[in-house]
């Protein structure tokens, strides 16, 4: 019988003991990870992390991942992203995935190791989509440093690059899908998206653990050159 998040034999939960060279916040993330059950779950299904339930649940409820579409995931490391991507999208789709650090090959996938923000990456990136890309995806977040507004101000950063850059390549039509941070999508920002797709929503997949501040913008319907009108 197969075992759903949250049932089963993580009934009882593992309490860590704080190591002598552990700090407190390391421990606290310690015992999510030994009592989340999408941490299990990802490990059977053979998924590099947790995360990738998180873009199969988005997925269900606004279907994205369909088969034929050129898709560029940034900041792709580990890759759960990247692997459901290439399930989904099967041999008639095409899937980029760029991380200045080192990947493991996922098969259906092209991986470039480099840095988006350099000024050849679009060049790069759309030699290996072999076209604009119909989706860009992004779960990039900010190494934490316990300070909330740091963490906010420094993952917003991550959000914008990842959005100036999916208006560089994406097609007309195409769709945008980034994590941020509650509260992280400034009226200034969310206003300019809204000019340049036709629609622009938040959401938080049941994946993204409750207590987390993240969320994710999901912008379809790019407008393409008529954001210059």
């Amino acid at each position: 019988m197969s075992k759903t998040p949250g049932s089963g034999s993580r009934g009882l939960k593992t309490r860590v003991k704080t190591a002598r060279k552990r700090s407190n916040s390391s421990t606290r993330w310690l015992q999510r990870q030994l009592n989340d059950p999408y941490v299990e779950k990802a490990r059977a299904a053979g998924y590099r992390s947790r995360a990738a339930f998180k873009l199969t649940e988005i997925d269900e409820k606004t279907p994205l991942l369909t088969p034929g579409l050129r898709v560029l995931d940034l900041g792709a490391a580990p890759g759960g992203w990247t692997q459901v991507a290439a399930q989904k999208l099967g041999e008639t789709g095409k899937i980029v995935s760029v991380d200045i650090l080192e990947m493991d090959a996922i098969p259906g996938a092209e991986i470039l190791q480099l840095d988006f923000l350099d000024n050849d990456a679009p060049d790069k990136i759309r030699d290996a989509l072999g076209g604009p890309a119909d989706l860009v995806i992004s779960d990039m977040a900010a190494p934490t440093t316990g300070h909330r507004q740091t963490d906010h101000l420094r993952t917003m950063a991550l959000f914008e690059a990842a959005y100036d850059f999916a208006l560089e390549v994406l097609s007309p039509g195409g769709a945008f899908l980034s994590k941020v941070f509650r509260g992280g999508t400034e009226q200034t920002l969310l206003a300019d998206m809204k000019r340049n797709f036709e629609t622009v929503k938040h959401v938080k997949p049941p994946a993204s653990r409750p207590e987390s501040v993240e969320l994710y913008v999901l912008a379809q319907g790019f407008r393409g050159s008529a954001q210059d009108d």
